[in-house]
């Protein structure tokens, strides 16, 4: 019977299934959570009992004769030790003790009273055979008199430093008034020692004078902790507890108030005369112990009159009032909720007031100016701070130094951006010997060689600076949305660590399953302390020029960062940054010619966050126009990212004199000597940087939180050099007459008042400012294929410049989403440029709308526009007077690319078939036993082929790790299945070849023709953009490298 499929009848939950049974037989502690959630909805379903059963959970069955003799069992000496060892832990809130231990405690109470003698004169006389354990901790071996029975002291062996030792013996071990009732003149110290007890007894009299005891044999085994040896010793107790007064203390503190138990039969005698006992079906444990008092009540006088005195020795005897039970119930719940809300009431309040006053005297000492403390001041903002329910322990609060909280996250290398092409039609399968694919086109290969390229003719830490990478094998964090505190996720990981039986995850590699959700994860993201009042100040509008923005940023760029104390928050930023760096590839992070440079940290660090936006922008759909946020945006974990991200690259800095921001808001006055000379490699030329990776350079430089008009500040410098780098391009794909035409054409509007906000003037400009240097004059190369033999107009002028933008203006406008909370405009897709430039605060608050919109409006020049045009065609035109050919490759960047796709299968399986079943190994040159082929590149693997192993890897997941990252989808040819490689697990996702009765034939066994089915592949290739193999696919199982 498969879970899930069939449900028992409500008849079969009610009278076959014995949930105790269920827990002493069954083998997997996860069989039986299962099974008793399941019978708790039933019971909730049903209105038979609202919360979580305690045993007995139903009425039990009457005991088959052949098993009478184990119940002589609860009536051992032995047995009520241990009963009345762990009553008093769990009273003490020993940690190691669950309240399923309380629920086996309470059970083997009430079957021993059920089970007891029927005779009470008898029952002290009553010894059911000589017991080999000696303590003299009860005097007899019936239940129902030993739970009277009160235990004055203990002796027990602890550490010397124990505040709780009582170095002496006491002076007098006298029996109180209660345990006079049943101790014959003396009173015993017993051993409470965890480990096995060997023979030992001791009495101590009432006078010190008269004691003796029997000492343990020296023979005894000493316990002690692995790797410490604590010097114990023999200390006395007081305790003075029985079974019945532990028991009504428990009651006590189940309910959460005191005086909570009250004996029923003081307000109704007929409880005894006629014990009106419900049907146990189902209770909760205070209801456990109601019963368990009333069952002792009725079976001893005696035992009734202690639990009346303990009573009255607790509370003095005002009659209560008589209220039902589902009246107490509900009176309970509401206090307990009370007093929770109190309680965290109280602890919000408190981190309130701190935050408040931290801000304040934050401001006051950073701050450069002193109006914006006045503001702070003045304004006295209510504070809320961002709370956060831990799904382990339940508690809900911020996130602190001291106790972090943390994003259930999933790290995995990634390299499905690098699989995106300039051509909207996918590639096909190859099929035929002619059909070839060839990752010429690939984003990946692109940026790869366009890094190589500037590494050859600039110096290495500037080339670092002018890319991004994580194309191949980037680092892609996705979270579920769920938080726990980081102390409870360390025990959760303790606790699958000891645990027998795991399958589909790792748990020494970190892999874990989100506790509520059950989502795979493998790390947990700290949450920085922040409240929203400090976001909304850092988003307050100011009135300062951009002169003064751009001098502030600057500032603030050239303060050393330094990391946070040594606190709990800062050693889980550091792991956290540790798990982001090992989740890929050596190869796909250390890009620098000197090993082991910081700036391959640098580098990779702001990929990351790179990457991520990316992948987001790909799962809206490659824009923005839908607007809002999508299902990823909702459980998007980007902001703490960030932070994390900005903590680790303040600690790294950049020289002022090298700094890019300097050569974007900033004439320089001796160009040449930025230009290096002949022993030294000069700097990259800023226009031949990637704009992106420049914004994500700067805003992570900066301290965080950031401010809104820092941001905007940045966002249009570098919007600048974007359309300063359109303007070149687009020179290049001119052609001669062309750029002779709008040469002239710019020319005679230069002198106009709005020269610096017209596209024509700036493209003449720098038409003529790079005609000074040798870009033109190489014609003959691969480039100009791409020139286009028509003449440009203004309109198709126009939309090349917006299209050369609009991937800048979309990843800035995830980013200011993510760090500021501000949703994203929907749109059509022609009014997505004017729209995010808008929302991005490029465009002036006068703009008019009805006119034509021309890209050029948005621009705002932190110094005179042709001064600084000229300033960075001087770089070019000195660069290209040595390679005119790589000049003008590297100022063509291609960034409209296309979303990613898998190859295109065949209609009908038999062409594969037909093609790949004799086809011979690359690598071997035999024909595989087990023929495999990438849907993600086309190459043809051979699965589990020994004769292709290398380095201990067969080829399959070899190829995973090179292609994807360590993901990999294979179409195997003789089974016409797909399998899933991630990372060190692999599954069976399916097969996307379906006959014409929408069926698999794995094995191809039937021999049926086999049809593409589009729907099945469309969601394989959604999983594979998405990244969710490993959250939808549940069969995961070790590969061993043996794929």
């Amino acid at each position: 019977m498969q879970q899930g499929m069939y449900t028992p009848k409500a008849e079969v939950w009610d009278q076959e299934f014995d949930p105790v049974m269920v827990i002493l037989r069954t083998v997997y502690r996860r069989d039986v959570q299962s099974a008793m959630d399941r019978y708790t909805a039933f019971l909730k379903q049903s209105g038979k009992f609202p919360g979580n059963p305690w045993p007995p959970y139903k009425k039990r069955t009457p005991l088959h004769p052949s098993y009478k003799g184990l119940m002589r069992l609860l009536h051992c000496k032995t047995l009520h030790i241990v009963l009345f060892t762990l009553l008093y832990k769990i009273l003490m809130d020993h940690q190691n003790l669950s309240e399923h231990v309380l629920c086996m405690v309470l059970y083997l109470i009430e079957l021993g009273l059920e089970n007891s003698a029927d005779e009470e004169s008898d029952e002290e006389a009553l010894v059911c055979g000589p017991e080999r354990c000696h303590d003299s901790w009860f005097p007899g071996s019936n239940l129902v008199s030993n739970m009277r029975h009160f235990i004055n002291y203990v002796r027990v062996r602890v550490p010397e430093t124990a505040p709780e030792v009582k170095r002496d013996s006491p002076a007098s071990t006298s029996s109180d008034s209660l345990g006079s009732l049943q101790n014959s003149g003396t009173a015993q110290v017993f051993s409470l020692v965890a480990e096995r007890r060997k023979k030992f007894q001791e009495i101590i009299n009432r006078s010190s004078s008269e004691a003796h005891q029997v000492v343990r044999p020296r023979t005894s085994n000493k316990w002690s902790a692995p790797g410490s040896a604590p010097q114990l010793t023999t200390a006395i107790l007081e305790i003075k507890e029985s079974i019945l007064s532990l028991l009504i203390k428990l009651h006590h503190k189940l309910s959460g108030k005191q005086n909570s138990y009250y004996p029923p039969w003081l307000d109704d005698i007929e409880i005894l005369i006629q014990p009106e006992i419900p049907k146990y079906s189902h209770g909760d444990g205070i209801t456990a112990v109601e019963r368990i008092l009333l069952k002792a009540a009725l079976q001893s006088r005696m035992n009734k009159r202690i639990i009346e005195e303990i009573c009255r020795k607790v509370t003095p005897p005002v009659p209560p009032k008589k209220i039902t039970a589902a009246e107490k119930k509900t009176l309970d719940k509401e206090e307990r909720r009370q007093k929770a809300r109190e309680r965290q009431q109280k602890l919000l309040a408190e981190f309130a007031s701190r935050q408040k006053s931290f801000m304040e005297t934050a401001m006051d000492v950073d701050s450069p100016e002193n109006d914006i403390p006045m503001e702070i001041t003045t304004a006295e903002p209510q504070v809320s701070e961002a709370v956060y329910d831990c799904v382990i322990c339940g508690q809900s609060g911020p996130s602190s130094e001291d106790r972090p909280t943390g994003l259930v996250v999933l790290l995995q290398a990634s390299s499905v951006l690098g699989q995106c092409r300039d051509n909207i039609e996918p590639k096909k399968l190859p099929i035929t010997e002619e059909e070839q694919i060839y990752p010429w086109d690939t984003c990946a290969a692109v940026h790869d060689v366009r890094l190589s390229l500037l590494q050859r003719y600039f110096k290495d830490s500037s080339c670092l600076l002018a890319v991004s990478i994580g194309w191949e094998g980037g680092v892609y964090v996705q979270t579920c949305g769920h938080t726990l505190h980081i102390d409870c996720h360390k025990s959760y990981m303790e606790s699958l660590r000891n645990d027998q039986v795991l399958q589909g995850f790792s748990v020494d590699k970190g892999e874990f399953t989100c506790p509520l959700c059950r989502q795979f994860a493998n790390s947990v993201l700290p949450c920085y302390p922040g409240s929203n009042v400090e976001n909304n100040l850092w988003q307050r509008p100011s009135n300062k020029s951009i002169q003064d923005l751009i001098k502030e940023v600057e500032e603030l760029q050239g303060r050393p960062g330094a990391f946070p104390s040594e606190t709990n928050l800062s050693k889980e930023m550091e792991s956290v940054m540790k798990d982001i760096k090992n989740t890929t590839q050596k190869k796909y992070r250390d890009y620098s010619k000197t090993p082991g440079s910081p700036d391959n940290d640098f580098l990779f660090m702001y990929s990351v966050a790179r990457t991520n936006l990316e992948l987001e922008l790909i799962h809206r759909g490659g824009n923005l126009c839908s607007g809002g946020a999508s299902t990823a945006g909702k459980r998007s974990c980007l902001n703490q990212l960030f932070l994390v991200l900005a903590l680790h690259m303040r600690l790294y800095s950049i020289d002022s004199e090298y700094n890019p921001w300097r050569k974007l808001t900033q004439l320089v006055e001796e160009m040449n000597s930025q230009l290096g000379n002949e022993e030294q490699q000069p700097e990259v030329p800023i226009l031949y940087h990637d704009v992106t990776s420049l914004l994500l350079v700067q805003i992570l430089m900066m301290p965080q939180p950031l401010r809104k008009d820092h941001f905007t500040c940045i966002v249009k410098v570098l919007f600048t050099l974007l359309y300063t780098q359109a303007l070149a391009a687009l020179s290049v794909k001119c052609t001669e007459e062309d750029r002779s035409a709008w040469k002239r054409t710019g020319a005679l509007k230069k002198n106009t008042c709005d020269a610096e906000k017209s596209y024509e003037v700036l493209l003449s400009f720098v038409i003529s400012e790079l005609a000074k240097g040798k870009l033109y004059h190489e014609e003959g190369t691969q480039e100009c294929a791409m020139v286009s033999p028509i003449a440009w107009s203004p309109e198709s002028m126009e939309k090349y410049l917006q299209d050369f933008c609009l991937p800048f203006l979309r990843i800035t406008s995830l980013l200011q989403h993510h760090l500021f909370g501000e949703d994203l405009p929907s749109c059509q897709e022609e009014e997505e440029f004017s729209v995010l430039s808008s929302c991005l605060g490029l465009l002036p608050t006068f703009y008019q709308t009805e006119h034509p919109f021309i890209s050029a409006s948005c621009l705002d020049w932190p110094v005179p526009a042709f001064d600084i045009i000229s300033q960075w065609c001087f770089e070019i035109n000195s660069f290209t007077e040595r390679h005119a050919e790589q000049g003008k490759a590297l100022l063509i960047q291609e960034s409209r690319w296309k979303l990613p796709h898998l190859l295109q299968l065949p209609e009908n399986y038999n062409t594969i078939f037909q093609y790949y079943h004799r086809k011979t190994c690359s690598v071997c040159t035999k024909v595989p036993k087990d023929p495999a082929v990438c849907l993600v590149c086309g190459t043809f693997v051979c699965l589990k082929g020994l004769c292709c192993k290398q380095q201990s890897y067969c080829e399959c997941v070899l190829h995973s790790q090179n292609c994807g990252a360590g993901t990999g989808i294979f179409l195997l040819i003789n089974a016409s299945v797909i399998i899933i490689i991630r990372g060190h697990r692999f599954c069976l996702w399916g097969s996307v070849y379906l006959d014409a009765h929408g069926e698999e034939d794995r094995d191809l066994r039937r021999g049926k023709p086999l049809y593409i089915c589009k729907e099945r592949y469309k969601v394989l290739e959604q999983q594979w953009i998405s990244h969710t193999f490993d959250h939808i696919n549940k069969r995961w199982g070790p590969h061993y490298n043996g794929l």
